[in-house]
């Protein structure tokens, strides 16, 4: 009798439906918060300027929530098994998730960080404030607010990346790669 490996009669086809949903959410929330980030960043000092800072203080944090549901869920839900692929590729795959996932929490942070040093703390949905995450301080808010956004130029990268080698194994593999983490039709 020929048994297969554990990893693959243990493994999955899809990913989980709360996995799906986290890396969408996610998504969704990191492509909004960048597209204000870069929009709010040009607008002169008027009420809406801190209306939009505001709004990506707020989705900054829930990034943050997402991203630490989805860490816990990873760390606690096997995945589904990769489809064959080069070896440089799989390498290629696991840094550029692992790159994602420091992302994740490196800009939302930083951000938290530079808001707390400059001075304006962030109170969540005007109702909640939040701890400061570092204290007051002018020239490390300065020395901040730069690493903010280079990181998170850096996550638009990689999420650039990720979506370009889903496509690739989408339309030219033709894998399944791709359909694992789309939400299922019913």
């Amino acid at each position: 009798m020929n048994t297969p490996p554990i990893a693959l009669a243990t493994s999955p086809a899809r990913y989980t439906t709360t996995a799906i949903a986290l890396h969408w959410l996610l998504a969704l929330a990191i492509v909004g918060t960048f597209a204000v980030g870069l929009y709010m960043v040009s607008l002169p000092f008027s009420p809406q300027r801190l209306k939009l800072y505001n709004w990506h203080k707020w989705a900054g944090v829930l990034i943050l929530t997402f991203s630490a549901a989805r860490l816990l869920w990873r760390l606690t839900h096997r995945p589904p098994a990769s489809p064959p692929m080069p070896a440089w590729q799989g390498r290629a795959a696991h840094g550029a998730h692992l790159a994602l996932y420091v992302l994740f929490f490196a800009v939302p942070l930083l951000g938290w960080a530079y808001s707390s040093a400059a001075g304006f703390p962030i109170v969540l949905f005007g109702v909640w404030p939040l701890p400061d995450f570092v204290p007051v301080d002018r020239a490390l808010s300065e020395a901040l607010k730069p690493w903010h956004g280079w990181l998170a130029k850096a996550l638009a990268a990689v999420v650039v990346l990720h979506v370009a080698a889903a496509l690739k194994h989408h339309f030219v593999d033709r894998d399944g790669l791709l359909r694992r983490m789309w939400p299922a039709r019913h």
